[in-house]
C-alpha cells in the first residue's frame, strides 16, 4: 500500500485521465489495489526494491525529498500508466505533465526508471549511446551559480572558447544547453542554503564509455575553474 502522498499523486493522475472527481478515482484506485496489484516491473535477476536506488544511481532518501515519492512508488506509478513500453521522451512528458515535477527532475525519474526497468545501463541512453554526469557544490547562492552558467561572458571565464548555446534556462532550477559537438547538456541547480548551492549535470549523446570517463575528467576540470571564476 503507497503513502497517503503516494496515493494523492496516484489520484490525481487518475482524475485527469478519466475526468473522474477525486472520491470516484480514489475509491477505483483503491478498488483496484484490493483485487490485483500493480504490474511488477520486470526487473534483473535478483533485483528487489531496495536494490532500486543504487541501480537508479540515486538513492531512495534523495527522491524522496525532491519528488515526494520513494523509487518503489515511482515504479508503481509508472507501470499503472504504461511507462514501460513509452519512449524517453513520453516518459519524461508523462512524469513533467501528470506529476508537476520540474525540468530536471523529470528527466533524473526518467533515467532512474529506465535504470530499474533495465531499459538503459548505468551511463547508458536509450538510444545506444552514453552519458556522463557530474556534481559539484559550491559557497555562492544558488542564482549566483545559476548566473555563472547562464551569462555568456562569466561562462567563457572558466569554461574556455567552447561555443555552447543556452537552449532553455529556467531560473535558478535548471537549463539544456547545445554542446559544440551536438551533444546536449542537461544543468541542474539546488540551493543548500542562503550562500551555498550545488550543481549537477549530465553530458548525453557520448559514443562509447571511454568517452564518458574522458568527459567526466573534463568535467572535473572545468568545475575547478568554476571555483577560480565564483572566488574572484
Amino acid at each position: 500500500m503507497p503513502t497517503q502522498k503516494d496515493l494523492k499523486r496516484l489520484v490525481r493522475a487518475r482524475m485527469q485521465k478519466t475526468g473522474e472527481a477525486y472520491t470516484a478515482a480514489r475509491k477505483q484506485i483503491l478498488t483496484k489495489k484490493k483485487t490485483a496489484k500493480l504490474p511488477a516491473a520486470p526487473k534483473p535477476t535478483g533485483l528487489v526494491a531496495s536494490d532500486y536506488g543504487r541501480v537508479a544511481g540515486m538513492s531512495d532518501a534523495v527522491v524522496k525529498e525532491k519528488t515526494g515519492c520513494t523509487w518503489h512508488a515511482w515504479v508503481q506509478a509508472l507501470d499503472y500508466n504504461g511507462a514501460a513500453e513509452m519512449s524517453h521522451r513520453d516518459i519524461a512528458k508523462l512524469v513533467g505533465d501528470k506529476f508537476k515535477i520540474d525540468s530536471w527532475w523529470t528527466q533524473m525519474v526518467t533515467v532512474g526508471y529506465e535504470r530499474i526497468k533495465g531499459l538503459r545501463v548505468r551511463g547508458q541512453q536509450r538510444n545506444g549511446t552514453f552519458g556522463a554526469t557530474r556534481s559539484r557544490t559550491y559557497n555562492v547562492p544558488v542564482e549566483t551559480l545559476f548566473d555563472a552558467w547562464l551569462d555568456a561572458k562569466t561562462r567563457k571565464r572558466w569554461l574556455g572558447a567552447e561555443k555552447v548555446r543556452v537552449r532553455v534556462a529556467t531560473r535558478p532550477k535548471s537549463m539544456r544547453l547545445d554542446w559544440t559537438d551536438g551533444s546536449i547538456i542537461a544543468v541542474g541547480f539546488t540551493s543548500k542554503g542562503a550562500s551555498k548551492s550545488s550543481v549537477a549535470l549530465e553530458h548525453a549523446n557520448l559514443p562509447d564509455r571511454d568517452a564518458v570517463n574522458r568527459t567526466k575528467q573534463e568535467w572535473s576540470d572545468r568545475f575547478d575553474a568554476l571555483g577560480d571564476a565564483l572566488a574572484k
